[in-house]
């Protein structure tokens, strides 16, 4: 979810709460793969025909490439989300995470947001 979307929807900390948990079902995914991989490596190793032997590798391509693609997601939401994460503090008053979200950029990447506290304004970037 974009970030300009997700803090309109949900508020910041529930945006934030929202893209760590993604990102960590990536990382359980991963772990998933990592099973499969391991399976499909015992099952090809002690395959009697060439037929199980293909379809037991091909698994095992499956499940790696699977695997890195929710690794590179798994790190993209979490260093996006920590990014974000490191510039919601209050630059005036050091406030964390109480804005209010003033305006989007385009493409939802890029908001101007207003602190609760004491209504100062900053640029918080994706």
């Amino acid at each position: 979810m974009r970030l300009a979307d997700g803090i309109r929807k949900h508020g910041f900390r529930k945006w934030y709460e929202r893209e760590l948990l993604q990102s960590h079902a990536h990382l359980a995914f991963v772990f998933l793969c990592t099973i499969g991989i391991l399976g499909s490596l015992e099952a090809a190793s002690s395959a009697r025909s060439m037929g199980d032997r293909a379809s037991d590798l091909l698994t095992t391509l499956l499940c790696s490439a699977a695997g890195l693609w929710a690794l590179r997601r798994y790190l993209l939401l979490l260093s996006t989300a920590e990014a974000v994460a490191n510039q919601a503090n209050c630059p005036e008053c050091t406030t964390y995470a109480r804005l209010n979200l003033l305006q989007a950029s385009e493409d939802g990447r890029s908001v101007i947001v207003g602190c609760r506290k004491c209504e100062h304004r900053w640029q918080i970037d994706s």
